[in-house]
């Protein structure tokens, strides 16, 4: 088949471009746990005393007054992958919800990641309150399809908080609060085929701190979204997790 100049080019032109964006992605190097780790929302612990922190910094939409500073670190071992939070906040609040319920519109972290290296559009969103209260939700297509977690699946959820389940009315000065969670594997293979966590294999991923319904509401991203529309739901800009 013979292939004009113009099409070569414009072909060349899209391959330079999706280069151009993976060299763009920030990558967060994901270390194996070495003992045993109790999930308590104990950011100084010594499990995590020498994992680097990621910086969730890049704000979507406009930029509040208050501008919070958080940042996430995350392990592995054979069977789980684990993730703590810690936030430097003001204006923090969290209704009495549900599982399941809208937890975003609180002080929220957020886990957006594609645990299928053949699939990287493929998405599981985990988001938890200041209160410790989850959504968990799988989709194939962003934004639509989303397959709920069921109440066994967040029974195999280990999440620890530091702050009390409900929080209100919120609270104006600054204050300092973490989240950490266990994630079974086997809980995601029961939704998606899972690349298990090992050396060198590589999910996409993306972390998120919101609060949409407060006195200080923001959207922030650990991989910068590029994009206009406020949505967190952007897979394609998903930065990358390497297991070591």
């Amino acid at each position: 088949m013979r292939i004009s100049f113009n099409t070569t080019f414009f072909l060349l032109v899209l391959l330079c471009l999706s280069c151009s964006q993976e060299e763009d992605l920030p990558v967060y190097i994901v270390k194996k746990l070495v003992h045993d780790i109790s999930i308590d929302a104990n950011w100084e612990k010594e499990q995590w005393q020498a994992i680097e922190s990621l910086s969730i910094m890049n704000f979507l939409g406009d930029e509040p007054s208050y501008k919070p500073w958080a940042e996430a670190k995350m392990l592995y071992d054979d069977h789980s992958v684990y993730v703590i939070f810690r936030v430097k906040d003001r204006y923090v609040r969290a209704l009495p919800r549900k599982p399941n319920e809208e937890v975003w519109k609180d002080s929220c972290v957020e886990f957006f990641f594609a645990p299928d290296e053949a699939h990287p559009l493929y998405y599981f969103n985990l988001e938890v309150n200041c209160g410790g209260v989850p959504l968990m939700k799988y989709s194939k297509v962003p934004r639509k399809d989303f397959i709920s977690m069921e109440q066994e699946d967040f029974d195999n959820l280990e999440i620890a908080h530091s702050l009390p389940e409900t929080v209100d009315p919120e609270i104006q000065d600054s204050i300092t609060w973490t989240v950490e969670y266990r994630i079974p594997v086997t809980l995601l293979q029961k939704y998606s085929h899972v690349s298990s966590p090992a050396p060198g294999t590589v999910w996409k991923a993306n972390f998120f701190k919101i609060a949409e319904i407060s006195s200080n509401p923001h959207y922030i991203t650990w991989a910068e979204i590029k994009d206009k529309e406020v949505s967190f739901h952007k897979p394609e800009f998903f930065g990358k997790l390497l297991f070591e």
